[in-house]
Parts: C-alpha cells; sequence; structure tokens
C-alpha cells in the first residue's frame, strides 16, 4: 500500500503476470517488457522505447497485458493531435472495459516535445491535490499530416535530438497518480493541464525573445543611460547580462508605461502594461498573469528613482517549478530622472546562480563589499571573512531583494551570536506589503522538524500569514539557518513586534531538554553529585525523542522518577485526565522495567475495565544501570453512563481504584472479564468485583444454563444491585459490626435488593441476580475480611455455603460446602455432615469439576457408610498452567509446582472458615463471623492427583496449628502408606473371594483368570494381583501399554508381577518377554495395530480370522474376555450399561473402549479402582449374571484406614499433649499397629461382603421388603433412588412379578443408605452414652491403645461418633439390611429401638460367636449354606427382637434384659434338643442331618438347628417367673425354668403348635399387610401358648411331670377343651392351611386359655 492508500504494484500483480526474481531487477524489466513485446508485435519497438527509462523497480511487478494496453492506450490518443496543441485524457483502465488494469487514475499527455513539461505537469496535479506515484515519459518521433494531425508513423529508432525532416518530436506521458472517480473533478485537472501545457509552450517560445530583450536592455542603458548614479546604471546592465548568461530562466516579459490619470487608479500614478508587450507567461493579459506581477504596479514604488527593481512575484508560476518566481524591473526615465515606465521580468534562478561567489554577482557585489566596509572590516580580514561566509550563506533570492541597511543588520546580527546557542530573529518587511522574509538562526540542534513546525505556527499567528514557504541550511556551523517567507494579504496591515516573536520562537525551538533541565532545577532534590544540568540532560538522553513530543519534560522527570523506581519485573501506571481532555477521555501509562509487553497484553485488561482503547504510544527507555524499560501511554475513551458516575466521585479515588484494578490483573490477582467493568461503572474495588465473580463462577459449576458472559451483562445491565449485593455481602460477615447493627443492615438492604429486582424487566437477569442475592444469603462463612499479620488479604476467596438454602443446587445437595476462588485455582468442597471426610481430587474438569466431586461424594458417602466420618469430597483445578519451555522435564516441574501452590491455597481456604480445638474448648475462626454453629471437624484425603500430597496438607494444617496434627490428612510420612499395606486391593479381594467362594472356588487355593485395568506399578492393581499366588493374568492395559499372556503359568507369572511391583515406576514394557506364553507380547497404545496371535485371539475370545486388531479394539477385546475375574485398578470409566450414551458416562478419554454390562463374559468382577463401571452397568451386568458390587463397598478399605489412622492420631496427640508419650514413640507406636489396624479394616470388609451376600442369598423373596425399604428413605429425604439407580415403584413390581430381586450392586448402594441413615438417628439420641453399648468403643481400636490407655480411648473427642459407627456396623451386618426397617413396620420400633433389640437378643443367644463359626466355615462348606444357617438365626434375631419390643418395658434397659435372660437361655439352649417332642423333635433332627450332610461341624449344627426354638426360653423365662411370683405368693411352691421349659415344648407339641407354626411361615407374602398378619398369627399362637404354660402351671404339682400336668389341666377344664379339640381336629384334616384356617385355628387355641 502506497503513502495515499492506492494499493502498490506488486499488490495487484496476478500470479500469472508476474514476474520471477532473476538476477537484477533490471534483467527482470527488460525480460517483462521483451514478454508484453512478444504479446503485442505490432507494437514492439514503441513498447521497448516506452519503458526502456522507466526504474525496475516501478515495473516488474506488472502484468505484461498491462504494459501492452498502456501502451496501446497513449498510441490510440497519440492518432490525432495538431502540431502545436496538446492532448490529454484522464482514465480509470479496467480490463472489462478497456482490456487492461491499472490501480491508480492514469494522466496521458500527447504534446510536442519542450523544456520544462513533466515538472510543470507534475507541479500542476501537486497544485490539483493529486499525488503522482509513477510517471512513464518517452520522447517519440513521428511522423504526422501537417494539416489534420493523423499519425502517420512511430519511428522508435529515430533520434529526438535530430529527427527526420519530415518527423517531429513528441512528448508521450503516461502519469499515475491517486484515484480519481469524481468525473468533475477529472475534467476540472484536464483544463488546468490545458492550461498548464499552453504556459510552457509559450514560455518556450518566448525564450530567445526574453533574454535577446534583456540583452538589448543592457546595451541600451550603456549607450543612453539615464540621469542615475553611474555605478547603478553599470550594475543593472552587468546584472542583466548576467542574468541572461544562463544564470535565470526566463518565464515573462512585459513593458509598462507611467500613467498618472488613470481612473482605475483614482489619478494616483501608476503602472499599465504595454499592449502587445508580453511575452511568456506574461503573454495573456489574464488574471493569473496580473496576480504574478501584482504589487509593485501603484504607488511611490512605482515613482521611486532607483533603477532596478528586485522580489519576488505576487504567485506561483505553472511554469517549471511551483514556486514564486523571481521579479526583476528595470525602470526608464525621461531627460529629467523622472520614471517614465519599466521592464519586467520573470524567471527563477538556475542552480549556477543559486551558488555563485556573491561577488561575481552584479549589483549584488557592490552591496556586499559595501556593507563589510560599513562594519569597519577590511574584506580580507577574519570579520570580514565571517561577515562575507554569513553573506555566501545567505538566501540568494533574499540577498538580491533585501536593502543594505537590513543586511548590514542582518550580518552584524548573526557575527554578534558568536556561535552562542541562542535564537535569532531578522525579519523583513516586502516593501510591497506581500510578505515577511523571516530568517531565523537557532543551534543547530534545536533544529528539528517538531521545531519548524512550531516556529511555523509562531509566524503565521504572529505576522498574519496565509501561507508559508521555508527554506533551511544546516552545516557545519554550530547554528543553522531556516528562511520562513510568510505571504500575508497586502491590505492587512500587521506591525510586528520582532523582539516579542523572538522569544515567542525561542520558547517554541527550545528544546526538550532544555526543559527537563528546568524541571529537574525546579524540582531541586535528589541530585547528589551531579549538577542539575547534569542530570537533567542525562534523565533526557534517556527518553526516545517519540516521548519528547508527545510529552512535556516535567511530565517525562515525573515520569522517569516513576521508572527509576521500579524493580526489574516491576509494574507502576497512572490514570490521568490529559489536557484538553474531550468529555470521555482519558489516558493511561503503564511504567515497566526488564522487558516489553504486546498490546495483546493489556489491551483485553483495559477493554475489561468497560472503557474503549482509542491508541497506543510504546516507548522505550534504558536506565544508567542498563534495565531496558517501556513507559506505555494508552488513549482511553469511557461511555456517558459511566462519566455520569464518575463525576459524583473523588478524582483520586477514581485514579487509585482503577490503578489497583488494573494491577491485580497485571499480577494475575483478579481475572480479566466483565466484572472489572464494575470498578468504574459501578464505583466497586477489584476486591468487590472478584466476589461478585467468585458467586458467579460458583454458579456456572452449580449448573446454571446461563455463561458467564451473559451473568456479567446481567449484573453490569444492573449496577444498583451489583453495589447492594456488595454492601449486603459485607454488612453479613464485617467483623467490626455488632450483632445487632448486622442484623438490621442485613434485612433492610435484603429488602431492598429485592425490590431493586422486582423493578428488572428481564426475566433472565431476574433469575440471575436472584440467584446472587440467594447466595449471599446462603453463605455462611467468608475469609473475605481474613488479614495476614501484615495487614494483606488473602490471594483467594472462600465461602462456606448452606447448599440446602440454594434451591437451584443440584441433587444430592451436601450439608456445607466450601467454595474457594482465586484466579490461580477454583475448587469445592462438598460435606454431607459436621463430620465427614472424603478425599480432594486434582481434576482436570475446569467447567464441571462440581459435577464431577458431586458424582464422586456419591460413592465416598456410600463408601463412608462403614467409618465415623459421613461422605465428602473435594475437587480443584489449576487455572493457569505454566507456560511450555520445550523441555519435558521442566514442564512437568512446573506443572507439579503450580498444582502443589493451588492445592496450599485450596486446603488454606478450607481452614480459614475451619474452627479451632483446644483442650476442647472451640476457638471460632479468626476474622470469621459466623452464621453457623461450631464446625471443627475438618479431615482431608488423597484422591486423584494428590496420592503425594498428605504431607503438604498436614504442613499447611500445622500452620494454622489446627487441631488434628498430621490426622487431618491420612497417609503421610508419618501415617499409614496404602500401598504398602495394600489395604486398598486387600478389601476389594475380601469382595472378589466371596463372589468366588459363591462359584465354588477358592481363590487361595485354585488356579483362575484375570484380565486387568492398570499395571503392577499402581497401588490397586500391583497390590491386586499379588493377593494369590494363583492368578493367571491373561491380559491387562494401562495408559501406556497393552499385555498379553494367552496361557499364564500362574507361579512363574506371579513371581514376574512382584517383581516388577517391587521395580520404581515400572511398566508393562519391563515384563520378561522370555515369561510371556506363546502368542502374548507388551505393545504400547500408540501403535498403529497390534497383531493377534491365535492363542490370543482363542484367549480373548475373539471371532475366527481376527489376526490384528488396533489398540482400541484390543483393549475392547480385553476388557469383553471370557475369563473368571476383571479386576479394575486403573483411572476410569470402561463398563456402562446398553441403555447409557458414552456422553452419560462423563469419561471421553475412553469411549473408545467402553463396553456395555450385559456384554461382559467374566464371571466375577472386582472394583479396586473408582467408577471402573457406572452403576447401571453393574446393574446391568448383575441381571446377567455377573457377580458385582460397587467400588465404593469394594475399596472402602482404604478410606476405612485412613478414618482409623486419623481417630488413632487424634487420641495419640491428647496423650503427646498430656505428656504421656513422646512425638517420637508417638509415631513409633502408630507403625507398630499397622497390621492389627488392617486387620481391623478387612473384617469391616469381610463382614459387608458378608452381609451383602446373605441379602443376595433371599433376594428375590425380600423385594417386597426392599421396595418399601427404598420408599421409605426415599419419603425421609435419605435416598435419591434415581440418582442411585434403584428401581422405581412400578420396576418394583415388575421384579417381584418375575419373581427377581435386587442385584448386588443395588443391595450394596441400599446397604450404605441403611448405615448412613441408621447412623444419623443413633448419634442424635442417647445410645452412644448407654454404659453397655459404650463399652464397644475399644473394640474400634488396636488392642495397644485398649489395653493401655482405656481412659484415653474413653475420652476421644469423637467417642460419641466412633460408638455410633460400630453400632450400626454390628446392626446392619448382623440382622441384614432391613432389620431396623421391619421391626418399625411391625412394632413401630425407632431406629433406637431397633439397636437397643439387637444388642439384647445377639447377647443373650450369643449370636456373634455363632456367626464367627459359620464364617469359619468359608471353603469348607458351600455359601448357600452358610448363608442359609445365617438366615435362620436372622429368624431368631427378628422373633426375639420383636418379643422384646413387644412384651418388655420401653426403652429396652440393655443391660439389665440381657442380665434377666442371658443366664436362661445359656443353661437352657443347649438342652433345648432333649425338650422337644414328636414332630418339633423330628424337624429338629431332619435339619441337623442336612446341615451335616453339607459338611457342618455336628455341634453346629445341632445349634443352627435348634435357634427358632430357642426362641420359646424367652417365654419360658417370662412364664417361669410369673407362676413362680403366683405360687411363691399362695404356696410357697419354687418352679424352675427346666420345668416350664419341659411343660412349653411338651404343650406345643400336645397341641400341634409347630405345623401351626410351619403353616404360618409358608403363607404367601403378597404385601406388607400380609406380612403382618403372618406376624400377628404367630404371636397369636406363641401368646396363646405362653397363656396356657401360665394356666397348666397354676393347677399342676411341681413334682408331677409335663405329660401329667397336661392331664390334668384337661380334665380340670375338659368342656371347654373338647369343644376347642373338636374344632381343631376337623383343621387338621385341611392338607393345606391357609390365612383364614390358621386364624380360625389361632381362636380355637386361645380359646383354650382360662
Amino acid at each position: 500500500m502506497t503513502s495515499t492508500g492506492v494499493p502498490s504494484r506488486s499488490e495487484h500483480a496476478t500470479g500469472n503476470g508476474a514476474v520471477a526474481r532473476v538476477a537484477s531487477p533490471e534483467q527482470a524489466r527488460d525480460e517483462l517488457i521483451e514478454r508484453a513485446a512478444a504479446n503485442a508485435p505490432e507494437l514492439s519497438d514503441l513498447i521497448r522505447l516506452y519503458y526502456r527509462h522507466v526504474p525496475a523497480e516501478e515495473v516488474i511487478d506488472d502484468d505484461p497485458v498491462d504494459l501492452v494496453g498502456a501502451v496501446r492506450s497513449n498510441f490510440q490518443l497519440a492518432e490525432t493531435r495538431v502540431p502545436g496543441r496538446p492532448v490529454v485524457r484522464i482514465l480509470n483502465p479496467t480490463r472489462a472495459h478497456d482490456g487492461w488494469a491499472c490501480p491508480a487514475t492514469v494522466v496521458q499527455v500527447i504534446t510536442d516535445d519542450m523544456p520544462y513539461l513533466v515538472d510543470s505537469v507534475a507541479s500542476e496535479l501537486t497544485r490539483g491535490g493529486v499525488q503522482v506515484q509513477r510517471v512513464v515519459h518517452p520522447i517519440v518521433v513521428v511522423r504526422r499530416d501537417l494539416v489534420t494531425g493523423a499519425l502517420g508513423e512511430v519511428l522508435p529508432t529515430a533520434d529526438p535530438a535530430e529527427p527526420p525532416s519530415d518527423a517531429i518530436a513528441e512528448s508521450w506521458m503516461h502519469i499515475e497518480v491517486d484515484l480519481l472517480t469524481d468525473p468533475h473533478r477529472a475534467r476540472e485537472l484536464e483544463t488546468r493541464l490545458h492550461t498548464v501545457l499552453n504556459d510552457v509552450r509559450e514560455v518556450v517560445e518566448d525564450t530567445g525573445k526574453m533574454t535577446g530583450t534583456a540583452l538589448s536592455l543592457a546595451d541600451e542603458l550603456e549607450a543612453s543611460p539615464p540621469p542615475l548614479p553611474r555605478h547603478e546604471v553599470s550594475d543593472g546592465a552587468r546584472l542583466l547580462r548576467w542574468l541572461a548568461a544562463d544564470h535565470f530562466t526566463f518565464l515573462g516579459y512585459r513593458r509598462y508605461e507611467l500613467v498618472r490619470d488613470d481612473p482605475a487608479t483614482a489619478g494616483e500614478p501608476a503602472l499599465r502594461a504595454v499592449l502587445a508587450s508580453g511575452l511568456g507567461v506574461l503573454r495573456q493579459d489574464s488574471l493569473a498573469a496580473r496576480s504574478l506581477t501584482a504589487g509593485p504596479d501603484a504607488g511611490a514604488q512605482a515613482l521611486s528613482p532607483e533603477l532596478l527593481v528586485l522580489t519576488q512575484a505576487s504567485a506561483q508560476s505553472s511554469v517549471h517549478r511551483s514556486v514564486y518566481p523571481y521579479y526583476v524591473g528595470v525602470k526608464t526615465f525621461d531627460a529629467d530622472g523622472n520614471v517614465t515606465g519599466e521592464h519586467r521580468f520573470l524567471g527563477v534562478f538556475s542552480t549556477t546562480a543559486l551558488h555563485e561567489d556573491v561577488l561575481d554577482i552584479p549589483a549584488v557585489e557592490r552591496r556586499v563589499r559595501d556593507v563589510i566596509h560599513r562594519a569597519g572590516f577590511p574584506l580580507h580580514s577574519y570579520s570580514g571573512q565571517q561577515m562575507l561566509e554569513v553573506i555566501q550563506n545567505y538566501p540568494r533570492t533574499e540577498l538580491f531583494s533585501v536593502d543594505p541597511d537590513t543586511l548590514y543588520q542582518t550580518v552584524t546580527g548573526v557575527i554578534a551570536l558568536a556561535e552562542r546557542r541562542r535564537l535569532r530573529l531578522f525579519l523583513r518587511r516586502d516593501p510591497y506589503g506581500r510578505f515577511f522574509s523571516c530568517l531565523v538562526y537557532l543551534p543547530r540542534d534545536r533544529y528539528t522538524t517538531t521545531s519548524r513546525l512550531a516556529m511555523q505556527e509562531v509566524l503565521i499567528d504572529q505576522l498574519g500569514g496565509v501561507n508559508l514557504e521555508y527554506s533551511a541550511r544546516v552545516g557545519e556551523s554550530a547554528l543553522a539557518r531556516v528562511h520562513f517567507t510568510v505571504h500575508t494579504e497586502p491590505q492587512r496591515q500587521v506591525e510586528p513586534d520582532t523582539g516579542h516573536i523572538q522569544q515567542l520562537l525561542a520558547e517554541a525551538v527550545r528544546s526538550w531538554d532544555d526543559r527537563m533541565v528546568e524541571a529537574v532545577l525546579e524540582q531541586g532534590h535528589g541530585l547528589g553529585a551531579e549538577s542539575s544540568s547534569e542530570q537533567g540532560q542525562r534523565i533526557a538522553a534517556a527518553f526516545p525523542e517519540a516521548y519528547k513530543e508527545d510529552f512535556a519534560a516535567a511530565e517525562g522527570l515525573a515520569d522517569y522518577r516513576r521508572i527509576e523506581a521500579l524493580k526489574p519485573g516491576d509494574l507502576d501506571m497512572v490514570f490521568y485526565v490529559p489536557r484538553d481532555a474531550e468529555a470521555g477521555e482519558r489516558r493511561f501509562k503503564l511504567f515497566l522495567a526488564g522487558g516489553r509487553i504486546t498490546l495483546s497484553d493489556v489491551l483485553p485488561m483495559l477493554q475489561r475495565m468497560g472503557v474503549v482503547v482509542a491508541d497506543e504510544r510504546p516507548y522505550e527507555l534504558v536506565r544508567d544501570d542498563g534495565t531496558e524499560c517501556w513507559i506505555y501511554d494508552f488513549g482511553l475513551r469511557i461511555d456517558q453512563a459511566t462519566l455520569d458516575k464518575l463525576s459524583q466521585e473523588d478524582a483520586e479515588a477514581v485514579r487509585t481504584r482503577f490503578q489497583d484494578a488494573f494491577a491485580a490483573m497485571w499480577r494475575d490477582e483478579a481475572e480479566v472479564d466483565g466484572f472489572n467493568t464494575l470498578v468504574l461503572r459501578a464505583g466497586l474495588t477489584w476486591q468487590q468485583a472478584a466476589m461478585l465473580r467468585a458467586y458467579a463462577k460458583y454458579l456456572r459449576q452449580a449448573g446454571t444454563p446461563y455463561s458467564q458472559d451473559y451473568i456479567e451483562d446481567a449484573v453490569l445491565g444492573h449496577t444498583e444491585v451489583a453495589t447492594a449485593l456488595v454492601r449486603l455481602f459485607e454488612a453479613r460477615f464485617d467483623p467490626s459490626l455488632d450483632d445487632a447493627r448486622r442484623e438490621g443492615r442485613t434485612e433492610q438492604l435484603a429488602g431492598e435488593i429485592t425490590a431493586l429486582i422486582d423493578d428488572v424487566t428481564s426475566l433472565d437477569a431476574d433469575r440471575i441476580l436472584r440467584s446472587l442475592l440467594t447466595l449471599v444469603q446462603a453463605t455462611l462463612r467468608t475469609n473475605y475480611f481474613v488479614r495476614d499479620a501484615d495487614g494483606n488479604p488473602r490471594p483467594y476467596l472462600a465461602v462456606k455455603l448452606d447448599p440446602r438454602a440454594i434451591p437451584d443446587l443440584p441433587q444430592p445437595r451436601p450439608r456445607f460446602e466450601i467454595f474457594v476462588y482465586s484466579p490461580r485455582v477454583e475448587g469445592v468442597h462438598l460435606r454431607f455432615g459436621p463430620v465427614a471426610r472424603g478425599g480432594l481430587r486434582w481434576s482436570d474438569r475446569r467447567e464441571d469439576f462440581r459435577t464431577e466431586v458431586l458424582g464422586l461424594v456419591k460413592a465416598q458417602a456410600v463408601k463412608n457408610a462403614v467409618i465415623v466420618p459421613v461422605g465428602a469430597k473435594g475437587g480443584f483445578v489449576v487455572k493457569r498452567q505454566p507456560a511450555p519451555t520445550g523441555d519435558p522435564g521442566l514442564d512437568r516441574e512446573a506443572f507439579l509446582a503450580e498444582g502443589i501452590a493451588c492445592y496450599r491455597m485450596f486446603i488454606s481456604g478450607l481452614l480459614d472458615l475451619t474452627d479451632n480445638l483446644s483442650s476442647g474448648t472451640v476457638i471460632p475462626a479468626p476474622q470469621v463471623v459466623r452464621h453457623d454453629g461450631d464446625d471443627t471437624y475438618l479431615v482431608v484425603a488423597a484422591d486423584k492427583g494428590t496420592a503425594s500430597f498428605s504431607d503438604i496438607a498436614n504442613d499447611v494444617s500445622a500452620s494454622y496449628g489446627f487441631w488434628l496434627g498430621d490426622a487431618f490428612a491420612s497417609g503421610g510420612s508419618v501415617g499409614y502408606d496404602h500401598k504398602a499395606m495394600g489395604i486398598t486391593a486387600k478389601g476389594a479381594w475380601e469382595s472378589v473371594k466371596r463372589h468366588f467362594r459363591e462359584l465354588g472356588v477358592d481363590t487361595q487355593a485354585q488356579e483362575f483368570t484375570v484380565v486387568g485395568v492398570g499395571d503392577m506399578s499402581g497401588d490397586v492393581f500391583g497390590n491386586g494381583m499379588l493377593l494369590s499366588e494363583h492368578i493367571r493374568l491373561v491380559a491387562a492395559f494401562d495408559h501406556r501399554h497393552v499385555f498379553i499372556d494367552p496361557n499364564p503359568v500362574a507361579q512363574l507369572s506371579y513371581a514376574e508381577r512382584k517383581r516388577l511391583f517391587e521395580l520404581p515406576r515400572s511398566s508393562w514394557d519391563d515384563y520378561d518377554r522370555s515369561l510371556i506364553s506363546e502368542g502374548g507380547g507388551v505393545w504400547p497404545r500408540t501403535a498403529k495395530s497390534i497383531p493377534v496371535s491365535e492363542q490370543a485371539r482363542v484367549a480373548l475370545g475373539l471371532p475366527e480370522g481376527v489376526t490384528k486388531l488396533s489398540p482400541p479394539e484390543l483393549m475392547k477385546a480385553v476388557l469383553l474376555a471370557p475369563v473368571d475375574l476383571l479386576w479394575n485398578g486403573g483411572i476410569g470409566t470402561y463398563v456402562k450399561a446398553s441403555t447409557e450414551s458414552h456422553a452419560e458416562v462423563g469419561d471421553k478419554a475412553n469411549d473408545a473402549i467402553r463396553v456395555n454390562g450385559a456384554d461382559l463374559r467374566a464371571k466375577v468382577v472386582g472394583e479396586g479402582g473408582n467408577l471402573g463401571l457406572t452403576q447401571r452397568g453393574r446393574i446391568e451386568f448383575a441381571r446377567a449374571g455377573g457377580k458385582v458390587n460397587t467400588d465404593a463397598l469394594d475399596n472402602s478399605a482404604g478410606v476405612d484406614c485412613s478414618d482409623h489412622e486419623v481417630n488413632i492420631k487424634i487420641l495419640l496427640d491428647e496423650l503427646v499433649r498430656d505428656g504421656r508419650l513422646d512425638t517420637g514413640r508417638r509415631n513409633e507406636l502408630l507403625g507398630q499397629m499397622t497390621d492389627e489396624v488392617g486387620e481391623l479394616v478387612l473384617a469391616d470388609n469381610y463382614a459387608q461382603n458378608f452381609v451383602l451376600g446373605v441379602s443376595r442369598a433371599h433376594a428375590a423373596p425380600m423385594v417386597s421388603v426392599h421396595a418399601r425399604l427404598v420408599a421409605d428413605l426415599e419419603q425421609r429425604g435419605a435416598l435419591d433412588r434415581a440418582l442411585e439407580a434403584l428401581p422405581s415403584p412400578a420396576e418394583f413390581k415388575a421384579l417381584e412379578k418375575s419373581g427377581e430381586g435386587l442385584t448386588s450392586p443395588e443391595l450394596a448402594t441400599l446397604l450404605a443408605h441403611v448405615k448412613l441413615a441408621l447412623k444419623e438417628e443413633v448419634l442424635a439420641s442417647d445410645l452412644p452414652t448407654v454404659d453397655v453399648l459404650a463399652r464397644k468403643l475399644p473394640d474400634y481400636f488396636p488392642s495397644e491403645l485398649r489395653e493401655r490407655f482405656t481412659d484415653a480411648v474413653a475420652g476421644h473427642p469423637l467417642s460419641r461418633e466412633i460408638i455410633t459407627t460400630v453400632l450400626v456396623n454390628e446392626v446392619v451386618d448382623g440382622g441384614g439390611v432391613s432389620y431396623a426397617f421391619r421391626l418399625a413396620e411391625e412394632t413401630s420400633a425407632s431406629a433406637t429401638d431397633a439397636v437397643r433389640a439387637y444388642t439384647v437378643v445377639t447377647a443373650v443367644y450369643g449370636l456373634p460367636a455363632l456367626w464367627r463359626e459359620i464364617q469359619a466355615l468359608d471353603n469348607v462348606i458351600p455359601t448357600h449354606v452358610q448363608d442359609a444357617m445365617v438366615l435362620e438365626s436372622r429368624r431368631l434375631l427378628d422373633r426375639a427382637s420383636r418379643w422384646l419390643l413387644t412384651n418388655r418395658p420401653q426403652p429396652l434397659a440393655v443391660g439389665s434384659t440381657i442380665s434377666r435372660f442371658g443366664p436362661v437361655v445359656a443353661a437352657l439352649a443347649p438342652r433345648v434338643p432333649e425338650l422337644l417332642k414328636g414332630q418339633e423333635a423330628q424337624s429338629w433332627a431332619e435339619h441337623t442331618e442336612r446341615l451335616v450332610a453339607h459338611g457342618v461341624p455336628e455341634d453346629l449344627a445341632r445349634r443352627v438347628a435348634s435357634l427358632l426354638f430357642t426362641y420359646a426360653l424367652l417365654d419360658v423365662t417370662e412364664v417361669a417367673e410369673l407362676a413362680e411370683r403366683e405360687d411363691g405368693a399362695t404356696a410357697g411352691r419354687e418352679r424352675t425354668h427346666e420345668e416350664t421349659a419341659e411343660l412349653y415344648f411338651a404343650l406345643s407339641e400336645h397341641l400341634d403348635i409347630d405345623r401351626m407354626l410351619s403353616s404360618v411361615s409358608n403363607l404367601e407374602r403378597l404385601n406388607r399387610w400380609h406380612s403382618l398378619a403372618r406376624l400377628a398369627l404367630r404371636d397369636d399362637f406363641y401368646s396363646s401358648l405362653r397363656a396356657i404354660t401360665v394356666d397348666v402351671l397354676r393347677s399342676a404339682d411341681p413334682g408331677d411331670g409335663p405329660d401329667e400336668k397336661i392331664a390334668a389341666w384337661e380334665q380340670a377344664n375338659s368342656s371347654r377343651l373338647g369343644r376347642a379339640r373338636a374344632a381343631l381336629a376337623e383343621i387338621n384334616r385341611v392338607t393345606r392351611l391357609d390365612l383364614a384356617t390358621l386364624s380360625v385355628a389361632a381362636r380355637q387355641v386361645r380359646s383354650m386359655i382360662r
């Protein structure tokens, strides 16, 4: 692009026409011309002539087509031209219309060749306001018809200097100028060019005449001199000859005569042109010609008796150069010496004349000598030569015009300057009032374009100028000379004050450096050893010229002081209103040391402040210490609304606020977004804006449908609401406010904000603003006002929220939530209770990390069902990753360092809002206003990305003096190393072992095949694959490799896996290939394809013909392999349900390899890792016959171990604080207990799998109970069945109809939620303080602590929570998932009643010992037999619990009840088989035989078979005591429990009660009411039997046997018993007893009671 905005030639060059660059541009030009000539053979010679002298760089990018077109167009114009007349054409050629194109407007001229053409035409174009871009000007010799002007022939080879006699030389011009699209302007320009060309012709035609006239006039002066001094006449004649001798280009001549009575001059004498005397430009008596000589024609000047008139013309010349021609007038006189007329010559001095020695110029030479002589200096003296040198350098035209006095004053004045650094003005007024000649001498270094322009402004202003010309001379002298000619209007008289003008000029050219010296002097401090001049010059030298042009020196000094104070990398700034600023105009300066910035760095920051950046001016400085510094000055525009707001504020406050906000963005303390606009528009500080931004970020994480930009628009559109929200937030949390003021202010502001939002018209804006208001009101705590010891705020904002007060949050909603925000990190911590625990994850999901954490916390809540704390989870994202260096190692280190820094910040944000404990006393979080109760329990754990961060978290905790010490984050350097313990894998392996036992496989003794996800360097995968030496690992993959071993040898592969596990940072690539079976191998996942051997194909169950697969296809095949176990120890979700999409899974990285649960061919899935399967995927797999639990249940050992560690550390730290342990011994003891802690944890895993296995065993008959249990939990808000993928009511009915129950994954989820709900109820009760139950607390801890520190264990700060956890685990694991729920249904018992009943029954009947005996038979007897025995014990548990809740005072006195019934049951239970009679005895014997047949030890079989019969011992105890009381009161007889038991069982057989009870058990369980009916019937039979026993005992002799007692009773009640006996006999004849029949039977039995 050219400077005029017209595209350059190269920009229009086409690919076809562009000439390739060759050896030189000239060669390229010549080749291009030849190509053009070849395209037009008929014009080839003319083309070569046309472009021969065109500079190569102007043509080499042209298309040959356009070159030919230009020549042809010019040729066509030249086809007709009458000699002596020019032809001019202006056009804008296009390919479509003209066959050639040019990006500029083309001016074509054909005229006779003559001098001055090009200069004159170019000058006229410039005067017309168009810029010339290219000129092609060949001289072409042609033959023409002299009459018609028709072109006859072009002679390209003819010499234009000597054309043939019948030919003429013509000037063909092709001039390209700025594009003209206005046709009127083009026509006007064409007319003016015709005029100029005519002027040139006239000048050229008359040049000889004008020269001759000058010479003849010289001769005439000498021959007939006028009556003037001889030297004046002589000088005049010699001057004319000198001019004619090529020192003057004559442009015009005319003779004038003096008239005295011309009416046009009102009778005043004046000069008038003599007709037909004009030559050249004065040939015509036109207005233009007159303007050239206006001025000297009238008045006293015309009559003055001087021979010569030497001055400038009054207008610019149209010929030659666009300058004011020089005017040489020679007056004529009569004999008396009176002026009679004048000869006038116009022209320009030639180059020779301009450089001629002044002593060789006639007339001038005399004036020069006179001036030097007048000064009193000999010409050849030093001073004389000085004066001569000044005159030699005098502007030549001015030298001719100046009068001697002015010349003398000027020259002597210049000499007087004596090279001094000062400015001097010499002013001369034109005698005719047309201009002022201004000679300015000034120090050379002060002459710049800027200073010249400044002087021009002064002169134009002070002299009333209309335009100005200048010439400058800067030589070796210390002074520069500038000659200004200021043209004025003659009629306007100005009386200039030369001294004042000189002063203004001096000020105008006074350098910036000079002003800097003055500024330093005025400032007067910080000079040190320097003088003000030295320091000022030093500082001035540091600034670039561009800065000096834009800013005053005083401002520069202030800026330099800022720069001087900067350290490398520092920043300073100033936001200011410039002088003479327009409305809304502001400027902003940045000062940086140590490097420059780009506009893209700063522009977004300023734009997000709500200003428009209009311009930017950068200035580079280098300080004395060599530091590169930069000043950036930005022009800003502020909108009117913001301007109105700012006008009401203190300017200094606005400046500070703006600068603080920008500095915060620059230092990465604030993000660059639209919230920063609030700083100016709403008058907020950047910290206040950041607070609103944080809430907006939280809204995005909470799932709002609005983008951040949209939220910003809503806030910025309602700044009054934004400021009110800030006031509300600060009122709620400002620690300086008392509670009364806070409450009043908060209530008032909340009302105001609600009213403001009510007035908002946009529905979206309304929702956004109300959401922000909700968040502020739901905030419980914040660290917004927390300051460190130096008074600095936190670099992050943490807010604690009550999610239940935020209606738009997705379910499930945690109890507490902390959101931490900063420009570097964002994180969220979700807790489902005051005592909660879970890991903190380094998330990579910046857009929805809360969604990720919420998904994880659901699993965590389920996983935590077995431990003391409820579920919690946290996650953070690193928002500003370090810039890559290209070195992978350094990049990893930098990335990790930033992650750790963000982790520390996140942890600090959590601790800022957490209360502390000291000796049991709560210490509220400092500088934090609390809108909730005490909150002291905060425990975190490792998770994805933070596995090695526990020590870091504990270090942060220690810096806060947090009471938990290194229990804050388990697994640190002083803690339990989960990988070394293998605890997570071992816990999951308990699930695997249980699944395989159900399949009849002992994993610790029998070989089985496995595929897996992970590698041996991983904790869960590596440890898991070493838990049995009988594993045959067929295939596995991780994020790097795929491993295939089609036919592994168990022992050898186990040893190799062990080697890899112990090898630091191993991978599958380290596996010894020689140990891999034939057809196997290890391949990188980056391979294009992987070969599949026949052995691998068979092992993976692939179709025949498969010989190779891509890595994703092969990994998919591994997942679908027909093996015994799929072991997941990796990260990612690999199995979903067929009804789920990959997008719903939310793990895009594994979309290509993920499979459906129904397609898995493994028999068992073990989930050592998290989220390996979706819950629906698990259910689908289980419905297809697979064995799987949930990840939460399988890998819960990790959290269980950490929970034990935390609680043990809390206990040990109390001992350390009390001085009973030192830190070293504390750490030793912690390590010594590792194995026992592992055993305690694995016991929980075993117990959970045990209860889950039993639940699976009778899931189908229990489906209706489970449906009601799920409904109950959902109704209480303890479960969301949709979130947990549990069946809907309709789906439960379908399961019941098809005879199916819940799958293991569903039961595992239900199990967890039952435990969580039960824990909540128990913890809220007094149960944990019941002495009998509190005794369970020590069982949680290792034996060393139980035995050595009994008192400390009892005083554990979390004793209630631990006791509750132990109780709930025992009750649910022992009683089953629905135990407490069924008791509530059947007896309206509370959860605590159920726990009491469970505790009593299990203690009375010794059930825990029984269960341990059954569990000891793992891999000895089939699991279904074990499950059946457990279910039998639960029948006893259920019946006994109901009995206690129905027949004993409530709440149960646990200890006394156990004491009352325990001894009786313990004594009689072993004898029950002997006491049984008839059918009951036979039933017991058959049951015992079946159990023994399955391998159950006989003693255990006898006991299990008799369990339900021992239920009667509760009645026996009651009956015996009741009978004893009655008999003792009357006869003093003693009734033993043994006697009562004998009678009880004898009556049961006699009345056939066992058959009735068995029939009741066989009734259908259609719904809850059927179940309750069954229970009522059973209770009726038992109640009747108990009452009859009492009745019999009342009337019997203690010495009689059971049969005698019964006989005596029947005899005594024969009438009544006869009727009942008859009815029962009839009933006994019915084969199958239904509900109605049994109801009648129960009534008949009841009728036997007296």
